[in-house]
């Protein structure tokens, strides 16, 4: 019910909007002092704040609203969902082979096989990796395939269902979907990293050129 009271409407429509911005834009840019700093000129913080005011005129409550809760529902709200639905026992898992295979398969498997199977699309001329996409790259996203639990619990709980290793299974898919989410995490910022700098390094120059 109160969902249904946050308005969807807005001050001002998108066109008025973009002749606003326009017009602010403009005026920011003749009330430029010389040193760019928009500290020593009034009518650049004018039109700062002319912008600000626009923008939120522009933007429904309802989505200032969502953007404002989106951390919290990213990062405390889904992850507390998915332990509880998960129903995962830390303290009466006994672990062993079933919960090393579960990280195993999360870990290894699951990125060596979405990287093998891009590799041979790649060889066979199936597919091509697209443009500014690097194997480092696709690499990185393969090990965040290993991040499972709906699918994965699915999957243990009819294997296991009324038995003991169900919990170890849990806690094999728990402790697998993290270290796979901190290792993509890392090749894909180191592959950033890389495109970043190759992109940034001059074309070398023919040597036919003079």
């Amino acid at each position: 019910m109160l969902a249904m009271t946050i308005p969807t409407r807005t001050r001002i429509n998108a066109e008025e909007y973009s002749a606003d911005a326009r017009r602010l834009l403009d005026h920011f840019d003749r009330t430029e002092t010389g040193d760019l700093l928009v500290l020593t000129s009034n009518g650049q913080q004018e039109a700062i704040l002319g912008l600000e005011r626009a923008s939120e005129g522009v933007t429904a409550p309802l989505l200032r609203l969502e953007h404002a809760l989106h951390g919290f529902s990213a990062f405390v709200v889904m992850p507390l969902f998915a332990f509880s639905n998960a129903g995962v026992s830390l303290s009466g898992s006994s672990g062993g082979r079933v919960t090393l295979a579960v990280i195993l398969g999360l870990t290894i498997g699951k990125p060596l096989g979405i990287t093998g199977a891009a590799l041979a699309a790649v060889r066979l001329r199936l597919a091509a990796l697209p443009e500014g996409v690097s194997w480092t790259a696709l690499h990185g996203c393969a090990w965040l395939g290993g991040i499972g639990f709906t699918m994965s619990l699915f999957i243990a709980g009819l294997a296991f269902q009324g038995t003991s290793s169900l919990d170890s299974a849990k806690v094999g898919i728990l402790g697998g979907s993290i270290l796979a989410g901190i290792v993509g995490t890392i090749a894909l910022h180191h592959g950033a990293r890389g495109a970043r700098h190759q992109n940034a390094l001059p074309t070398p120059r023919s040597r036919t050129e003079p």
